[in-house]
């Protein structure tokens, strides 16, 4: 499966998260200036929407909004407890002004 459109660029607001379905994943979805990240939506540590969490632009994470552990936005990984494992990224392009993810190859997220 090739990347698949989300939204169009303009749709996310700039230092926010939203959730969306893509090809059966759930994914938060987080705009910092140009650049587009995309992880699994769910807290590795609780069944929470990640997309519901404050995004910090300067060292692109977002947090948890139930427990407070943070993720980096890039590759994942957990940053702080409760949570220990980290949450799926996605490979996020931006072309024509929208944004595309491909949900078929997971792994080390990367701006558009």
């Amino acid at each position: 499966m090739s990347a698949q459109r989300v939204c169009a660029l303009d749709d996310l607001a700039d230092g926010g998260a939203a959730r969306f379905e893509v090809g059966g994943h759930v994914l938060a979805v987080v705009r910092i200036g140009g650049d587009v990240y995309v992880v699994g939506d769910r807290c590795s540590h609780a069944d929470v929407s990640l997309s519901g969490g404050e995004v910090d632009a300067r060292a692109c994470t977002v947090e948890c909004p139930k427990h407070g552990s943070e993720f980096d936005l890039r590759t994942g990984a957990p940053l702080s407890l409760p949570a220990v494992r980290p949450v799926p990224t996605y490979v996020a392009t931006v072309a024509g002004g929208d944004v595309l993810v491909d949900v078929d190859e997971s792994g080390t997220g990367a701006p558009s």
